[in-house]
């Protein structure tokens, strides 16, 4: 929405901006005159939920969330019907039964009842009170419409919701009841009442359902606790029966004795197999040829002694030979191995082999006996273990069922102990449970401040709103086009210039110059069109354009007198102008035709020939707007044109309205530039956007001029020259 539209519209409208408001403050008066004075009474109601001093646990932690809920299903509560209906039982009991006291005035419905008929119908509701029935439309069915007496004297249920209010201060233990109504009286009665008659049916309704949740509970664990015994049962009589006092621990208790038993063996099993290895090792040094075992003392002695004996007999042979060399030499030879034999028998035989080889036997002994020890052993280590392994067995099936049963009379044992919890904490909470108690009771009170004042306030503004709102409303819904930014906006192209609206029939072209400034309206519109001239001839010196088209989307939109007037303008400016368009229907151009002689332009276009004026001359197109290529050919036509350039200034041609589209097609292709002429207030159809799309296409399209603005919006929007 345009702010400033809709601020020229406000102020346009002034007086119905405040005449509604004055109109609707002075009805307003007069109507609050004669209202009731009202009395409000409030009730306050603990609910112990926040209040530490009526806790029972005194470090209980407070769940602010949860205790809001809680806040919100009491109040909630208050407006349930059957409480409603508890308090309209009493209040029409009240009015029934003390007719001095009653709180209002008897309704036709009751005031149409005998004495007797009002004791029925006080019967009939005073059971339905002690029964807590709901109060319904088959209430009416009877003898006697009773749904109908209560409402007729204003307390019905929905009378009463929309009255009382049912409020809760945010962090505060307290709910506030309050009721405004005509007396004080009433008002006290209905908040005290329906406190006494919702403590009563809330405290009743809870410690009901409480009841009947022990009950449930109860049952329950019993069941529960039955269960549990069974499972225990069925376990200690498995346990008598198979002899078992504690299986884990006994199983446990085999198992390791199997793996003493099991380490025991793997300790014979490498014990015989290291004596053997040793045995071996050992038969294998005494079969062998160990110098330490068996030494070389017997060989080697027999060598010495055969070559002793050798020595002697070459001792023998060198003595008996003579003494020979070659015999020495024997002799030497074998010395010299004797004495080598000697030597190292000496060194190999520093042990005695006979003391090892007994040492050795002795160890071989000892190792035998050791291993067939051990092998002796295995045997009574495998008839253990073949005892434990089978009582370990044995254990195995009632492992598998002794867990079943113990694992059942572990659930069962642990859903008994939750029954139980939730059990005692249900009964706790019955004994701990919300204790609701009028706090403070609800008293006759003076009048409530009057609300004249606010009525009158709020009457006056929200008449200022709705017509503020209506305007608003018919700007947002008002198309319309009354200034250069609006057109601008809406065809996306530039607005050369605006022009006044003229009114009065003495507006023709020379009184509008000639005026002196005695007519504001002519003042005006002749300096905006000096402006509008200044821009033309800027855009047309440009490329030395001499040929303008004045156009626009709709008829009587104001072209044609535009085009004389621009003429007129152009001329005051020492311009030579020729005016091509229609013969003037109005007086508005009376000015031009006193100083001007009129020619056809058909005719010029078959002759050539033109008769110019001083100032204006005007050639006036076919009223029958015929088709000027049906005329004459195109290249002729441009001959004409090209005629007219040589001999004028400026050439201003009137062309038909978008409306006659290919007659104004036609005439703008012949112009060099061209506008478009718009009057303020209409607005832009989707048709009329295709002549905009046309337009904007134009090669020689300058822009729009706003006509017929008020005189207002003209000042306001004229374009500086």
């Amino acid at each position: 929405m345009d702010i400033k539209s809709f601020l020229k519209l406000v102020r346009k409208y002034l007086w119905i901006v405040i005449l509604v408001p004055v109109i609707a403050v002075t009805i307003t008066y007069f109507l609050v005159q004669n209202l009731p004075k009202q009395y409000k009474s409030e009730a306050q109601i603990s609910t112990g939920l926040l209040d530490p001093s009526k806790r029972v646990i005194s470090d209980q932690t407070v769940d602010f969330f949860k205790i809001s809920q809680e806040f919100n299903n009491i109040m909630e509560k208050f407006k349930m019907k059957k409480v409603m209906n508890l308090l309209s039982y009493n209040l029409i009991l009240h009015d029934l039964e003390l007719p001095k006291k009653a709180f209002r005035k008897y309704s036709e419905k009751i005031d149409s009842l005998s004495q007797q008929n009002k004791n029925e119908v006080i019967a009939q509701i005073r059971q339905k009170l002690l029964n807590k029935e709901l109060l319904t439309l088959e209430d009416n069915k009877g003898k006697y419409k009773i749904f109908d007496i209560i409402g007729s004297m204003g307390y019905g249920e929905e009378t009463l919701k929309k009255t009382i209010e049912i409020t809760h201060l945010d962090n505060s233990d307290f709910i506030n009841i309050e009721y405004v109504s005509e007396t004080p009286e009433l008002s006290a009665y209905v908040v005290n009442t329906l406190a006494s008659e919702f403590i009563n049916n809330y405290s009743a309704d809870v410690n009901n359902n409480q009841n009947v949740s022990i009950i449930l509970l109860d049952s329950l664990l019993k069941k529960k606790e039955a269960t549990m015994n069974e499972k225990n049962n069925a376990l200690s009589q498995f346990k008598r029966t198979k002899g078992v006092l504690n299986l884990g621990e006994q199983s446990a208790t085999v198992y390791s004795q199997i793996t003493a038993y099991e380490a025991q063996k793997v300790e014979a099993l490498k014990q015989i197999q290291s004596s053997m290895g040793a045995i071996a090792t050992i038969e294998s040094k005494l079969r062998g040829s160990d110098p330490y075992v068996t030494g070389s003392s017997v060989s080697d002695n027999t060598d010495i002694v055969t070559l002793k004996r050798q020595l002697e007999t070459a001792n023998a042979n060198w003595v008996d030979g003579g003494f020979k060399s070659s015999d020495q030499k024997k002799v030497d030879s074998l010395s010299r191995l004797i004495s080598a034999k000697s030597i190292r028998n000496s060194n190999e035989n520093l042990l005695d082999p006979r003391t090892s080889k007994q040492a050795l036997v002795q160890q071989k002994l000892n190792l035998e006996i050791a291993m067939q020890q051990a092998k002796s052993s295995l045997k009574s280590l495998d008839a253990e273990l073949a005892v434990l392994r089978g009582r370990y067995s044995s254990m195995v099936p009632y492992d598998a069922d002794i867990q079943n049963y113990e694992r059942e009379a572990d659930l069962a044992t642990k859903d008994y102990m939750a029954a139980l919890d939730r059990y005692n904490n249900s009964r706790t909470e019955q004994k701990m449970g919300l204790k609701l108690q009028i706090e403070q009771y609800g008293l006759p009170g003076l009048p409530e401040p009057s609300k004249k004042v606010i009525y009158l306030a709020l009457s006056g503004l929200i008449s200022f709103l709705l017509v503020l709102g209506a305007l608003a409303f018919i700007c947002m819904n008002d198309k319309s086009i009354n200034s250069s930014s609006q057109l601008s906006s809406a065809t996306k192209s530039r607005v050369l210039g605006n022009l006044n609206y003229l009114s009065g029939s003495d507006r023709n072209v020379r009184n509008i110059w000639n005026d002196n400034d005695k007519n504001k309206d002519f003042s005006l519109y002749r300096n905006m069109l000096r402006s509008l001239r200044f821009e033309i001839s800027n855009e047309m010196i440009k490329d030395s354009s001499n040929i303008l088209g004045v156009t626009s989307i709709a008829s009587k939109a104001g072209k044609t007198y535009i085009a004389y007037n621009l003429a007129y303008a152009f001329a005051m400016i020492g311009k030579k102008v020729l005016l091509i368009g229609e013969e003037p229907v109005t007086t508005s151009n009376e000015g031009i035709k006193s100083i001007s002689t009129s020619q056809n332009f058909e005719a010029f276009i078959v002759k050539k020939e033109i008769v110019t004026e001083d100032l204006i001359t005007i050639l006036n197109k076919n009223a029958t707007n015929n088709s000027i290529l049906e005329l004459q050919n195109e290249r002729s036509l441009k001959v004409g044109f090209d005629v007219l350039k040589g001999q004028f200034d400026i050439i201003i041609i009137d062309v038909n309205s978008l409306r006659d589209t290919n007659i104004a097609k036609e005439w703008l292709s012949f112009t060099e530039k061209s506008i478009a002429v718009f009057e303020a207030g209409n607005s832009i159809g989707d048709q009329d956007k295709e002549y905009i799309e046309y337009l904007k296409s134009n090669p020689g399209f300058m822009g729009w001029v706003l006509n017929k603005i008020k005189l207002t919006e003209a000042k306001a929007n004229q374009v500086p020259a």
